[in-house]
């Protein structure tokens, strides 16, 4: 039997973009923030490189219906603290994510 969140996560379904380009000075609570405007956000997943202590400048933002995804891919350019970020439909989901792919940019 799969883990209770597995369950839940098949059932509530989340409309995921990848965001790179992500300024270092960004927190995952300040992206949240800003992309609350064009929907409710489920989730903010911002990777940090341990070695680094710096988050890797791109994150995943989950929101909890489509048209919230939506409004935040039709707007023409997301800029944060002076920065474009550059947005795109999640294809896989989260814990899918194969490290030897090379089509995320």
């Amino acid at each position: 039997a799969l883990p209770i969140s597995h369950k839940m996560a098949a059932s509530k379904k989340v409309f995921e973009a990848f965001v790179s380009r992500v300024p270092w000075t960004l927190s995952s609570k300040e992206l949240k923030e800003y992309f609350s405007q064009f929907g409710v956000v489920k989730k903010c997943l911002l990777p940090f490189d341990k070695a680094t202590g710096f988050h890797r400048g791109f994150c995943w933002v989950g929101f909890t219906s489509e048209e919230g995804l939506q409004n935040a891919l039709q707007k023409e350019s997301h800029i944060l603290e002076g920065s474009k970020l550059n947005i795109q439909q999640n294809r896989k989901p989260l814990g899918m994510v194969n490290r030897s792919n090379n089509d995320l940019g």
